[in-house]
């Protein structure tokens, strides 16, 4: 949920502030611009937040993960087995990158063993399954946010409505904001995921 709403009037002036703050960090600066330039489909900084989903789930095939076209909250975002498909396609690239980040032994966990994902129906299953501490759930949910956020850079769906609405962009002329994306960038590649 986006902690503060964005104006588009402002969004450019927003975008210029959060790339100053990576003059000199050049995998960061062009990942950004990536990230930034999918405002083309995203006019007025708005669009159809489900008509990406077929790229998402396909993706997922590639991937070797089974998806269900089936509301999250009839169940679970991931169930142990699945991805429950009928959400926005951020939130099914989001799922994906879970998968991709969680270990083994926890993807046959109802939401990675994380606790109940905002999507998910039966919430108090998801939340019996949790087996992480906050600061590893924390830094699971950036690592997906922002991996997800580029799964939708890769397939062409407006990921800055995700990277805003995911509140990377908040109060972009703070320094911390900038070293949060690097940071998590980082960790990304050393994973081998970027």
């Amino acid at each position: 949920m986006i902690l503060s709403p964005i104006d588009p009037a402002t969004l450019s002036h927003i975008l210029n502030a959060f790339e100053h703050g990576l003059d000199g960090i050049s995998h960061a600066q062009a990942v950004f611009q990536r990230i930034a330039a999918t405002r083309q489909y995203a006019p007025n900084f708005t669009a159809d937040r489900h008509a990406g989903r077929g790229k998402a789930v396909a993706l997922a095939h590639r991937l070797g993960i089974a998806t269900l076209d089936e509301d999250p909250a009839s169940a679970f975002s991931w169930d142990g087995r699945l991805i429950r498909t009928r959400s926005e396609t951020s939130g099914v690239f989001h799922e994906i990158a879970h998968w991709q980040i969680a270990p083994p032994t926890r993807r046959a966990l109802y939401d990675f063993g994380l606790g109940a994902g905002p999507e998910t129906g039966r919430i108090a299953e998801a939340n019996a399954a949790a087996c992480v501490d906050a600061a590893t759930k924390e830094e699971e949910e950036n690592l997906a946010s922002l991996l997800g956020i580029l799964w939708e850079v890769e397939n062409d769906e407006p990921a800055i409505l995700a990277f805003a609405e995911q509140n990377w962009l908040e109060l972009p002329d703070r320094p911390q904001t900038q070293r949060h994306f690097v940071d998590y960038l980082d960790k990304l590649a050393a994973r081998g995921l970027v």
